[in-house]
């Protein structure tokens, strides 16, 4: 698909917005969620959009929703707050919503990937939940990608939470003891390594990689840019 670098939005109609490349996150004035990498930027009024948000379709189907048809909408519709199925964060902005079954999905969230590889394995993404994610260890609403091995799983919300709270640690200069606090809890499977047979370390290992891979590829999809340079950056950005 050609991709414009250069366009007026409907929602900014007075200036046109050009397509660029940042490394540092952004706010989107779209769906208001948070993003990096490939982005339309109006550059006389700080007004950013994801990719995913500039050129979203006015209508689409998605695989999980057979019976629905999502329409965009710039804001929420009806006066009741709204909730992503695929994230569970409040929509605060753009939306795709089916006015039959009431479903919505931010942008990002409706253009994830059914498959992610994070150099080693595949990601499959699933409605629900069989197996506890393993960052909060529970089975609650909302999408996951799972490992090709079936034993590894996240939440996409788990995963977006991280997200935030590295930022705010990294950017925002939270205190120093909160940073600690997050870099432990993912992949918590480290810490287990000491506690079983030696037999076992290696398998541990194994999981362990797997979750930073897995976290920067499902990171870097969520932010609108599911590529390999942009993995790479998430990397650097997340907690080791």
């Amino acid at each position: 698909m050609k991709i414009d670098k250069e366009f007026c939005h409907p929602a900014h109609p007075n200036h046109k917005l050009r397509l660029e490349y940042t490394e540092i996150p952004f706010n989107c004035d779209g769906c208001k969620e948070a993003g990096i990498g490939l982005k339309y930027k109006c550059t006389q009024c700080e007004f950013d959009l994801h990719k995913a948000c500039a050129v979203a379709p006015p209508t689409i189907t998605h695989p999980f929703y057979k019976k629905c048809e999502f329409r965009l909408c710039y804001r929420p519709p009806g006066t009741v707050m709204r909730i992503c199925d695929a994230c569970r964060d409040d929509v605060l902005g753009f939306v795709y919503h089916c006015n039959r079954c009431g479903f919505d999905l931010h942008p990002c969230c409706a253009n994830l990937p059914q498959i992610l590889d994070d150099g080693e394995n595949n990601l499959y993404l699933y409605l629900k939940l069989s197996s506890p994610c393993h960052r909060c260890g529970g089975k609650g609403a909302g999408w996951s990608y799972r490992s090709e091995c079936k034993n590894y799983n996240l939440h996409v919300s788990c995963v977006k939470q991280l997200l935030v709270e590295s930022w705010q640690a990294m950017y925002l200069n939270v205190d120093k003891n909160k940073v600690r606090e997050i870099q432990t809890r993912i992949p918590q499977l480290k810490r287990s390594i000491v506690n079983h047979p030696k037999g076992r370390q290696a398998k541990v290992k194994k999981y362990s990689q797997m979750a930073s891979g897995a976290i920067n590829v499902i990171v870097s999809a969520i932010l609108g840019d599911p590529t390999a340079i942009i993995a790479a950056v998430v990397g650097g950005l997340m907690p080791k």
